[in-house]
């Protein structure tokens, strides 16, 4: 199975900046072990079950609750089954489409 989870997440009362946040929870996904994406606006997470990434927000969760009182976040999932390895191909298979490498 594969299980695709894009998400950002920010405390909304601290300051202006978020990436010192964003840092903190982007340390808890790469420890995860889990393969991952940052992008400007979001982080996606491929796991084998929506659990498994599930579990890694929720720490991330965790971690900002210590000092914030309020997190926002935004969750898109798309699970299906076969393999892992979908984070990289689908991408791929846009290129292929196209015949030349985009940025990403």
């Amino acid at each position: 199975m594969s299980a695709l989870v894009e998400f950002s997440m920010f405390p909304t009362e601290q300051t202006q900046s978020k990436s010192a946040f964003v840092a903190r929870v982007l340390d808890i996904v790469d420890k995860s072990g889990l393969e991952y994406q940052l992008t400007p606006m979001g982080t996606i997470i491929e796991g084998e079950t929506v659990e498994e990434v599930l579990a890694v927000i929720n720490k991330a969760y965790e971690a900002l609750q210590k000092d914030c009182q309020r997190v926002y976040s935004s969750i898109k999932i798309d699970w299906r089954e076969g393999p892992v390895g979908r984070l990289n191909k689908k991408v791929g298979s846009v290129e292929a489409k196209l015949g030349r490498k985009l940025r990403s």
